[in-house]
């Protein structure tokens, strides 16, 4: 079983109290309503895919409730490091 620790929290829990949220730092249109049809289809649908540490976003379901971005190796489905909303990546 995958431990993820939240950085609300603060405590490492089971990864049944989580669900993944998508790729984290995906950056939103500035006027939607302005975007052509394919950049938002970019922004709706294309993901990066890496092979090895990937920076995704991760919700604390049956916890805090609160969202955090996460580092996981896709290789070895380890989670590296977590932070909060906002906060640098480390």
């Amino acid at each position: 079983m995958l431990l993820i620790h939240c950085p609300y929290c603060e405590m490492a829990r089971p990864e049944i109290e989580f669900r993944y949220a998508g790729e984290a730092h995906i950056v939103r249109p500035a006027d939607p309503a302005a975007a052509s049809d394919a950049e938002w289809a970019d922004f709706l649908y294309l993901r990066t895919n890496p092979r090895g540490t990937h920076a995704e976003r991760w919700r604390h379901v049956h916890g805090c409730g609160r969202f955090f971005n996460g580092l996981r190796d896709t290789v070895s489905d380890r989670i590296v490091a977590t932070w909060r909303v906002g906060e640098p990546r480390p």
